[in-house]
């Protein structure tokens, strides 16, 4: 008898959990499939109203720079801050956006519009890749909760625990 519930018991476990991942599979095809969520898209607005706020009072002034997410990005790179022509545009990557979004909001966006103060202001430093300290202390001044040159991947997965 303790054998036939201890089976029905794994069975049942074991359907829960391939409709668990048959649920994260379908999310993740949706996601990668289709235009970003609403949510995300007032996600990345109020921070770029934030961050821009902050730069007005910190620096005097605001920069009309467009945010394009992208799937294009090959690899994990989680943001990136182009100046071309005179032209500054900042693109997100869509690919890490459904695991990351908080990560993203809390520091890749304030990171990166800290990259399009410093080519407004002049400093293109290439020595760091463009992580000098001047861009550092804008970077703390725009709000990002992370001023590293690459993503802390040890923070992105803590911020997931329950704990």
């Amino acid at each position: 008898m303790f054998k036939k519930k201890l089976e029905f018991s794994f069975i049942i476990l074991v359907v829960i959990a391939l409709l668990y991942l048959s649920n994260n599979i379908y999310s993740s095809h949706q996601f990668k499939n289709n235009d970003i969520p609403a949510s995300y898209l007032k996600r990345i607005k109020d921070k770029e109203t934030d961050v821009l706020n902050l730069m007005q009072n910190n620096y005097g002034f605001k920069l009309n720079i467009p945010i394009i997410v992208t799937d294009k990005f090959k690899g994990k790179l989680y943001g990136l801050t182009s100046y071309r022509d005179g032209k500054i545009k900042i693109y997100l990557n869509k690919k890490v956006m459904q695991e990351s979004m908080d990560y993203i909001v809390n520091s890749v966006i304030a990171h990166e519009y800290a990259h399009a103060l410093m080519f407004k202001l002049g400093y293109l430093d290439r020595k760091n890749s463009g992580h000098s300290n001047e861009w550092r202390k804008a970077c703390i001044k725009l709000g990002a909760q992370d001023c590293q040159q690459y993503v802390n991947l040890q923070e992105v997965i803590l911020s997931k625990m329950p704990f």
